[in-house]
C-alpha cells in the first residue's frame, strides 16, 4: 500500500472513529502511551484523560510513566524488540532522530496535523519537527525563554522594551545602579546548563549557530563578536561571582535587578503563589506587586539578525511505527482537540498551547489556557495575574521558537556542543579579560572543530 492509499485509509478510519465517539462502541484494543510527565498529580490527570477517551471511543489507554533520562534507551530497546508503545510524549531532542531511525510514523503525524489544521499550530513548533514529506510528530506544548524586566522602571525612564541588544544596553545605562539596582543578572557559572540555555538564546538572537546541515561550522567573526560584546555588557552590569538561575531569581524578587533571563516557570512565583520561592520586594511573600510591575520579551534580536529569535522547548506526541495507527491517531486528535485544555492543565505554567484554536475559533485554546489555575500553595489563572498583552507575548514566542541544529537536522551534534560547555568557558574567559574578542572567536572555532 503506498503513502497516498495509506493516508486515505487512515483518514476514513479517523472519520469512523470520530463518528463513533459517544456511541455504544466497545473496542478490545488497548493503546500504550508513554509519558515523561510522571509526577503523581500529573500522572493522575493523564489517567483521567485516558478514561475520558475510552468513554468516547471504546479504546482503552494504558498510561505508562517513563523517566525522561531513560526515554532514549527504552525507546531504542523497544524498537529493536518490535515492542514500541503506540504513542510517546517526548521532548524535542528525540523527534527528528527517532523519525530518521524509523521509530516514529511521520505519515501518521502529518495526517493528524493536516486534519486538525496546520495553520492552527505555532509555526516554530511545527518547523522544529519538519521532515521532507511532512512532520515527524505532533507538537503538544512548549515554552520559550524570556527576558523578564521591570516594566515600571522602563516606563518611568521612557525606555523601549528590551527586545534587542541595543535596547538592553540602553536600559543598562539608565538603570544600573549597584548595589541598589543591578542592570542585569547574567548567567556566568560555566558548568550550569542555565548558562548554556541563556547563551544559546543570545547567539540565536544574532543569527549565530555552531552547526549547519553538514556538521560543525566556523562561527562568523563579526556576528560572534557582537554576541560577545553584548554578553560582556550584561555581565558587567551583574553582581560578581558564579551566577545562575538561583541568584537571578533572588535578586529580581528582591527588587534589585532590572532584567533577567528565565523560563516561564517563574510566572507563578512572581505573583506570590509558591511559598518556597516568594517575592521579597516587600514584606508580604504572597504579594502580586512584583508581577504587576513586570514585563516579558520572548523574542529579541541582535544587530546582524533584525528578525531575532526565541529559544524554545517543545514537547511532542509521536505515533510509533509499531502503533495501532488508527486508534493512536484518534487518541492524539482527541488530546489535541476536545481534550486539549485538559492536556495543558497538567502544568499550565510550563505548557503553553502550541495549538492556538481550531478552524472556527482561532484563539479557543489560548483563551482556555490563560484561565487555567497556576501555582503551588495558592492558585490563580494567568489571565488574572497578567495583562492580556503579556499573555499574548508569552504564547506568540512559540511562533519563532528556535534551537541550534533543528532546522539543519543536526540537533544531536548541537547538543554535544552545548554539553561540552566549551562555549560557556570561553565566553566566561572573555568576560574576565583573558583574551580579546577576535582571539575568543578563534578559540571557540578551535574547540568546535574537536567536537564530533
Amino acid at each position: 500500500m503506498n503513502n497516498q492509499q495509506a493516508g486515505k485509509r487512515r483518514w476514513l478510519a479517523g472519520i469512523v472513529l470520530t463518528a463513533l465517539f459517544g456511541a455504544s462502541s466497545v473496542s478490545a484494543e488497548t493503546l500504550r502511551f508513554w509519558t515523561t510527565e510522571e509526577q503523581p498529580e500529573r500522572l493522575e490527570r493523564q489517567k483521567e484523560m485516558a478514561q475520558d477517551f475510552e468513554k468516547l471511543s471504546g479504546t482503552k489507554v494504558e498510561v505508562i510513566p517513563v523517566t525522561e533520562s531513560d526515554l532514549g534507551t527504552r525507546a531504542t530497546a523497544a524498537f529493536s524488540a518490535g515492542d514500541l508503545p503506540d504513542v510517546i510524549y517526548h521532548p524535542l531532542q528525540y523527534t527528528l532522530p527517532w523519525s530518521e531511525a524509523g521509530i516514529l510514523d511521520a505519515d501518521a503525524a502529518t495526517e493528524v496535523i493536516e486534519e486538525l489544521g496546520g495553520d492552527t499550530f505555532a509555526p516554530g513548533a511545527l518547523q522544529m519537527a519538519t521532515v521532507p514529506d511532512g512532520y515527524a510528530a505532533i507538537p503538544v506544548d512548549g515554552w520559550t525563554q524570556m527576558i523578564v524586566y521591570r516594566k515600571d522602571l522602563f516606563d518611568e525612564k521612557k525606555l523601549a522594551a528590551p527586545d534587542s541588544f541595543a535596547n538592553v544596553v540602553a536600559a543598562l545605562k539608565a538603570l544600573h545602579n549597584p548595589p541598589e539596582m543591578f542592570g542585569f543578572v547574567a548567567a556566568t557559572k560555566v558548568d550550569e546548563n542555565f548558562m548554556s540555555q541563556v547563551l544559546e538564546h543570545v547567539f540565536l538572537a544574532n543569527g549565530v549557530s555552531p552547526v549547519n546541515k553538514d556538521g560543525i561550522q566556523m562561527l562568523d567573526k563579526k556576528k560572534t563578536t557582537e554576541v560577545l560584546d553584548f554578553y560582556k555588557a550584561i555581565a558587567n552590569a551583574s553582581p560578581d561571582g558564579e551566577l545562575y538561575w538561583k541568584q537571578s531569581r533572588e535578586l529580581y524578587f528582591a527588587g534589585k535587578a532590572a532584567m533577567i533571563i528565565w523560563s516561564p516557570f517563574i510566572l507563578d512565583e512572581l505573583a506570590g503563589l509558591r511559598d518556597s520561592a516568594p517575592p521579597t520586594i516587600n514584606s508580604d511573600p504572597t504579594s502580586r506587586e512584583l508581577a504587576s510591575k513586570t514585563g516579558i520579551v520572548t523574542r529579541f534580536s541582535g544587530p546582524s539578525n533584525p528578525e531575532g529569535a526565541a529559544w524554545g522547548d517543545v514537547r511532542y506526541f509521536g505515533i510509533t511505527t509499531d502503533a495501532d495507527i488508527d486508534n493512536a491517531m484518534a487518541f492524539v486528535r482527541y488530546s489535541m482537540s476536545d481534550g486539549y485544555t485538559n492536556t495543558l492543565a497538567i502544568a499550565p505554567e510550563g505548557k503553553f498551547p502550541v495549538r492556538r484554536g481550531d478552524e472556527t475559533n482561532p484563539t479557543l485554546y489560548t483563551e482556555a489556557w490563560s484561565k487555567l489555575p497556576v501555582g503551588v500553595d495558592r492558585k490563580a489563572p494567568l489571565s488574572e495575574l497578567y495583562e492580556a498583552e503579556m499573555i499574548e507575548e508569552i504564547v506568540n514566542g512559540l511562533n519563532n521558537a528556535q534551537r541550534w541544529g533543528v532546522a539543519e537536522g543536526q540537533l544531536a551534534l548541537a547538543s554535544r556542543v552545548i554539553n561540552s560547555h566549551s562555549i560557556n568557558r570561553l565566553v566566561r574567559e572573555y568576560i574576565d579579560g583573558k583574551r580579546d574578542a577576535s582571539s575568543t572567536v578563534d578559540a571557540m572555532n578551535k574547540a568546535l572543530a574537536e567536537i564530533q
